[in-house]
């Protein structure tokens, strides 16, 4: 099926430039936090960038997929990227002059934000009506595995970019090494418009036509009433948002302290982070075995992962050496990288293709709106309760929604096929 999927000229072009554009964002996720403390030297000033680019990411992503099955993912997707050109193009030359303000940073965050808030649903809207829905789940789990490794590839090619332009000529040189990765990202970007470009969609079903010009706050809403009516969406995305709530956000802080306060090595963390990097990736190869585990309900099949998680994330407090925790995270994410290829695989089956960018928005809306939330909540949680109590609690919660979803909702019986008849 990989081979198949391989000789697909869509998704060759589509991995190309996934892979220039994902690798061109490690140098401005790397570049743009040296930049604000080269300008300010505060903390305070840099937690403001993140948020600038976060807040309007998670509050327009609704918006962003309204807006993709009303002028398609294609469509969209190329503005978002001709958009990142410019802003970034901006960046790198106010960077290089010198002329990089904090108040220019500020603007420049939060158009990078917004433009992600669009780029985010037409990228996974975009995969269905490009390639043959028989190659879904191993086209998706070749591009997952392409980003993972980009992930794993593009900070380590940044550090060696900032590493050689530097000079010994103080801050100016440094900040000329800032602009150049900022103008690597605005690169990849206008290469990525060019593979973009190259696609050719696949012709829509007679159902599947574009949106009506209603007005796009309507579109949202009946977006949300589409996933509400479905109930195994519904159920799914509640699923979903609780896991968010109480497991997601709180990892994103746990990680952190525990390399921090009880390894006490910021390698460690690295290590910690690259097994389980390496882990999602394996999870991620093996996604073309997903057709034939058709036996295996998706909702059964999610649900035993996650308990299985929750389990290996129980005595991740409890370890002393980076060794056990890469023990732990190891299997952890191998678990998640399947399973992250098996749900948007299920989602981009289930949801008519005109849905599909309102479907996909609300499903990335879930995790960028709730896991912050639950972050902020686990800070001061952790003046209550030790890093050993919060990990075992998480796993106990992954692991008892896992066990009440499959007892008292229908979520075991989901399918990975849509029912007969359905569109999508």
């Amino acid at each position: 099926m990989s081979a198949a999927a391989w000789r697909d000229p869509n998704l060759r072009w589509l991995m190309s430039g996934s892979v220039l554009s994902l690798v061109g964002d490690q140098f401005t996720m790397i570049a743009l936090p040296w930049l604000v403390l080269q300008v300010t030297g505060d903390a305070l000033a840099l937690g403001f960038v993140i948020a600038l680019m976060s807040v309007p990411r998670a509050v327009f992503i609704l918006l962003g997929g309204a807006l993709v099955d009303r002028y398609s993912p294609k469509r969209v997707m190329m503005l978002s990227k001709y958009a990142s050109v410019v802003l970034l193009g901006a960046l790198a030359a106010l960077t290089w002059r010198g002329q990089a303000t904090l108040p220019v940073i500020y603007v420049l965050a939060f158009g990078i934000g917004l433009a992600q808030a669009f780029a985010m649903p037409s990228g996974t809207a975009m995969l269905p009506r490009a390639v043959p829905p028989a190659l879904l789940p191993a086209a998706n789990g070749m591009l997952m595995g392409l980003r993972q490794l980009s992930m794993l590839a593009g900070p380590l090619l940044a550090a060696l970019l900032l590493a050689l332009s530097s000079g010994p000529a103080g801050a100016g040189a440094d900040l000329r090494a800032l602009a150049l990765a900022f103008a690597v990202d605005c690169l990849s970007f206008v290469l990525s418009a060019w593979t973009l470009a190259q696609v050719r969609m696949l012709p829509l079903p007679a159902d599947g036509g574009a949106l009506a010009h209603e007005p796009v706050l309507r579109a949202v809403g009946d977006g949300l009433a589409m996933v509400w009516r479905d109930v195994s969406l519904r159920t799914c995305f509640l699923y979903w948002g609780l896991v968010s709530l109480f497991v997601g956000g709180a990892l994103q802080v746990a990680l952190p302290l525990l390399a921090s306060d009880t390894l006490r090595s910021a390698p460690a963390f690295g290590v910690l982070i690259g097994v389980h990097g390496a882990g999602t990736l394996l999870g991620m190869a093996a996604a073309p075995l997903l057709p034939k585990l058709k036996a295996v309900p998706f909702g059964a099949l999610l649900l035993a992962g996650d308990a299985l998680a929750g389990l290996l994330l129980m005595p991740l407090g409890a370890i002393d050496a980076a060794w056990q925790g890469g023990a732990l995270l190891a299997p952890l994410g191998v678990i998640g990288g399947f399973l992250q290829v098996a749900i948007f695989t299920w989602i981009q089956r289930r949801v008519p293709p005109r849905m599909l960018g309102r479907a996909m928005s609300i499903f990335l809306f879930i995790f960028m709106g709730l896991a912050p939330l639950s972050a902020a909540a686990t800070g001061w949680l952790l003046k209550y309760m030790s890093l050993a109590t919060l990990f075992t609690a998480c796993g106990a919660i992954l692991v008892a929604c896992a066990m009440l979803a499959w007892l008292w909702t229908p979520m075991r019986t989901v399918a990975l096929e849509p029912p007969t008849g359905q569109p999508g």
